[in-house]
């Protein structure tokens, strides 16, 4: 089923969101500073292409967690991520999302677009993992918490 979902998802305009994605870790990185921001637009721009099967979580869920610093820089880069580029792929995601939504087809594909737009607003710290995989973390966050 998400052979199918990511082939429909290409023909109607992800692979524009890729490659926005793609172009814009191109000019971030040409500011030298936004190379690390511009790691993150590339391996979100890589699952932009074919996102069913696959999900973006945060580091933090992850087994191996992250460090302090890395959670500091990580605040700072997403803000400043914000104020100059993610608010373009922010817009682009929510008006695809919203059009996905007409159709009862396109649902999926809207949330799809929606998970991309949060990632937009926030790609550093962000890993991509199999749906399995990203399953059994949050069942694991869930015992956790209780």
């Amino acid at each position: 089923m998400s052979i199918l979902l990511n082939i429909i998802w290409m023909v109607f305009g992800g692979i524009l969101l890729g490659i926005l994605w793609h172009l814009a870790g191109i000019l971030v990185a040409l500011t030298i500073i936004g190379i690390p921001f511009s790691m993150a637009c590339f391996r979100i721009g890589r699952y932009a292409f074919w996102p069913f099967g696959r999900e973006l979580i945060d580091r933090s869920l992850l087994p191996e967690g992250d460090d302090g610093v890395m959670m500091s820089i990580g605040l700072v880069g997403n803000v400043l991520w914000f104020i100059f580029v993610g608010w373009l792929l922010f817009v682009g995601h929510m008006f695809s999302c919203i059009l996905c939504f007409f159709t009862i087809i396109g649902i999926p594909l809207g949330m799809a677009h929606f998970k991309l737009a949060l990632a937009s607003i926030l790609p550093i710290r962000k890993k991509i993992v199999s749906s399995e995989y990203a399953e059994a973390i949050l069942q694991q966050v869930k015992m956790d918490i209780r």
